[in-house]
């Protein structure tokens, strides 16, 4: 399933329009949630049913199309779903019960509702909201898949405009010449990340390098009159800067994985829990502005794309241990050379770097291959190049 955006223009009663769809989709969402809480025994398809009773019940509601009301309805269930399977798998701490929501900013439609034009360059929405056509503005084209294929329409506010997402029912794959490398990737603050053959990432920190004009922003939303059009305005400004922040952030995750999934046949990375990480609050801003688990995220997606093995291993001891003897050195986090009483004197991060990568190759070994059909050929030759002939591939993530 690949989802493709595009920038939606309209009028400003179209937008109001979009709005009131956003909201309806919102009550319908939260609505089903109530009516869960409520009754017991109650599943999915029960849910679906009961849009069409606050259809009957509220006008506003049936003005909304009923394939978008169902999607409010799985939006609803899948939260109850997860509820489940925490309780299930017995997982520590909160089990996400599911809440109400607030501040919902998209509303998708399944394959009705909607119609897009013989150009693919304007969308018209035919429920009783009064949405109408929007023009899309984008680089994807969409000539090259047929209507068949969209399975999904999505409208999402933001705090430049609105979007438009289609998910298109298609699955992406590209084929690459195996080249026997392998790496290890141990991530940090000061750098991005840093492989086991030595080679270092900067680390970008976007918030910390747009933290001033943050800052300036929020003191100006903070002056203004609460309720007025000004601090509307403000509020808007506001956004955008965190929205440019989280698109910087996006993109250089996406390209920084892209890379390193094309230079290399196996990657080996840390099986890090973010949600414990920062609860350590002097490094939690620092952490978030990583965005460690997009990167993480992206890598096992293009690991999909590519047909690369991806693996995560347990990142316990990967710097108190040396990657030459084996023994444990204990040393703070303000200790960053590593240096054991066998004569091994590295950086840090690139002896966590190196034990991550024989914990992985360690792993492949006994299972074959990750992230793979069992009957790749590509696969099977993958891992074994990676684990005879492991060969540098720094050139290939300066």
């Amino acid at each position: 399933m690949l989802v493709f955006e595009f920038k939606a223009y309209g009028k400003k009663n179209q937008y109001n329009a979009v709005d009131e769809a956003i909201r309806t989709a919102q009550f319908v969402r939260n609505s089903c949630l109530r009516y869960w809480m409520d009754n017991k025994k109650v599943g999915r398809y029960d849910l679906n049913k009961y849009c069409a009773v606050l259809a009957r019940d509220f006008p506003f509601a049936d003005e909304l199309n009923s394939q978008a009301r169902q999607s409010s309805a799985e939006r609803a269930w899948s939260a109850i779903s997860r509820f489940y399977d925490n309780c299930k798998k017995n997982v520590p701490g909160k089990k996400g019960y599911p809440q109400f929501v607030r501040d919902c900013r998209s509303v998708e439609y399944k394959t009705t509702g909607w119609k897009l034009a013989d150009d693919r360059k304007s969308i018209n929405f035919t429920d009783k909201k009064g949405i109408g056509r929007l023009k899309l503005k984008g680089t994807r084209d969409l000539h090259f898949y047929q209507i068949s294929q969209i399975k999904r329409v999505r409208l999402v506010k933001r705090a430049d405009g609105v979007y438009v997402q289609f998910c298109v029912d298609v699955e992406r794959k590209e084929n690459t010449e195996p080249n026997g490398t392998t790496i290890g990737l141990d991530v940090g603050l000061k750098e991005y990340y840093t492989d086991s053959n030595g080679t270092t990432v900067e680390n970008p920190r976007f918030l910390r390098k747009g933290e001033k004009v943050l800052k300036r922003s929020q003191r100006r939303v903070s002056r203004k009159v609460k309720g007025s059009n000004n601090r509307g305005k403000a509020r808007q400004i506001l956004g955008k800067r965190h929205l440019k922040i989280s698109r910087q952030r996006k993109d250089h995750a996406i390209k920084l994985a892209r890379c390193v999934i094309s230079s290399n046949d196996v990657v080996v990375y840390e099986d890090l829990r973010i949600k414990n990480l920062v609860k350590n609050h002097c490094l939690a801003k620092s952490i978030n502005d990583a965005s460690w688990y997009q990167f993480r995220v992206w890598l096992e997606y293009f690991g999909k794309v590519f047909e690369k093995i991806t693996v995560a291993v347990n990142p316990q001891y990967t710097s108190q241990e040396c990657s030459s003897c084996g023994a444990i050195v204990k040393k703070s986090l303000s200790t960053r050379t590593h240096v054991c009483k066998c004569g091994c004197v590295l950086d840090r991060d690139e002896n966590a770097a190196r034990n991550i990568l024989s914990r992985g190759l360690g792993t492949v070994g006994h299972t074959g291959t990750f992230g793979l059909e069992p009957n790749n050929a590509l696969g099977e030759l993958t891992s074994t190049l990676t684990l005879r002939n492991p060969v540098s591939a720094s050139r290939f993530v300066d």
